[in-house]
């Protein structure tokens, strides 16, 4: 009988043959396009970590409250994310409305007095001539621009003809900017409504993925993290409440004006790492101007003494959560969180330390046992010299 020929199957490759072994083993392989997936997939969605950022930590820090209601609701957890959701852009946009009103107020005062000194002319102010070094400058432009009848029109005139194109480049940027932040608190929003109604089973498929790859570690490092978020949250948001509403009746004291509206700048501030020193100084070098030193110098010691002991006793204890970070690596994280990220990195950074230091400790602690537990090396016995030989 004629046999056939045996044919193999040609490719752009070689030969391929049924026992050939593979050109990079399976494991490498699956590595590689793991890799490569996590590469493609943070080119892709970059523009989306910020708000995935912002969604888990919302729900960390609400984590406690968002479990009663699910409980509640008896487990359904559709219902419960909606609610909680709603609740969220209740608690967000009924503050946000409360201050567009009072800011429209107050920049209906400054109107009308824009107006009048319009139609009259503005003097100088005396704190302002009384303003160390550049005071006399200050009166002298003052009086150049806003001194006489209808200084401020021809200002804003002059002001708005010859930079329209600036002006309308930066209308045309904020607006940007808004249209994106409403994109992004959307996300946001989308985000946490998942996190809410799954956030449970995703937990417990990364604890089995991390328990595989740090089995030692890992139930340890994650637990910080949720923990560290929450008393993130909830310690910065109780100590800018807390400064605004004490320098804010530190400033109705030193008689202020408008010192409800300062009260609630300080609070803003004292989110940002140096903001709210920045705010008292600030204060008390317009009242030590305005002829009132002794209100503006006690102001300032009491704003010092306050933020001294708010940051060596309660930011500590408040931000670091069960790490209970230092000061120098609570200060670290929220300057660096900042500077990086934004108002997202005032929580993402000193979650970053907090882990760096928790695992800082471990290796510390670890090094410590593996010291104690050697056995320690058999000492020398002690030499001895010939001894004599009795010749009896």
């Amino acid at each position: 009988m004629d046999q056939k020929p045996h044919h193999r199957t040609q490719s752009w490759i070689g030969t391929a043959a049924a026992a050939r072994a593979p050109l990079i083993p399976s494991v490498t392989a699956a590595r590689w396009l793991l890799l490569g997936v996590a590469l493609a997939a943070i080119y892709f969605f970059h523009g989306f970590l910020v708000p995935v950022l912002a969604a888990l930590i919302i729900a960390f820090a609400s984590q406690p409250v968002y479990r009663k209601l699910d409980r509640r609701l008896g487990g359904r957890r559709k219902i419960s994310a909606a609610i909680a959701i709603f609740l969220i852009l209740l608690f967000l946009i009924l503050p946000i409305v409360f201050a567009v009103i009072y800011m429209s107020r107050e920049l209906e005062l400054w109107i009308t007095w824009a107006a009048e000194a319009n139609r009259i002319g503005a003097p100088v102010p005396d704190w302002i001539m009384n303003l160390p070094v550049i005071g006399e400058w200050v009166s002298e432009k003052w009086q150049d621009y806003l001194g006489q009848p209808g200084d401020i029109g021809q200002l804003i005139q002059a002001v708005s003809g010859e930079n329209i194109g600036s002006i309308y480049r930066t209308a045309l940027f904020v607006s940007g900017r808004v249209f994106g932040l409403v994109l992004a608190a959307l996300f946001m929003l989308i985000a946490l409504f998942f996190l809410y109604k799954d956030g449970d089973k995703f937990a417990a498929q990364l604890d089995m993925i991390g328990e595989r790859l740090f089995p030692d570690r890992w139930y340890r490092i994650s637990r910080v993290v949720p923990a560290t978020i929450s008393s993130t949250v909830t310690g910065m948001t109780l100590i800018a409440m807390g400064e605004g509403i004490v320098l804010g009746t530190a400033y109705y004291v030193a008689g202020v004006p408008n010192f409800v509206s300062f009260g609630l700048l300080t609070a803003v501030m004292a989110m940002v790492p140096g903001g709210a020193p920045l705010t008292f100084t600030l204060i008390s070098a317009y009242l030590v101007a305005r002829g009132t030193p002794i209100h503006g110098i006690a102001l300032f010691a009491w704003g010092t003494i306050e933020l001294f002991i708010v940051d060596k006793t309660l930011r500590p204890r408040l931000v670091g959560g069960p790490i209970k970070l230092p000061f120098l690596p609570t200060f670290f994280g929220l300057v660096g969180g900042v500077k990086t990220m934004g108002l997202i990195g005032l929580f993402v950074g000193p979650v970053l330390m907090a882990l760096i230091v928790a695992i800082w400790r471990e290796w510390v602690l670890e090094a410590n046992l593996a010291a104690a537990e050697k056995p320690a090396e058999a000492e020398p016995p002690p030499a001895q010299g010939p001894t004599a030989v009795s010749t009896d």
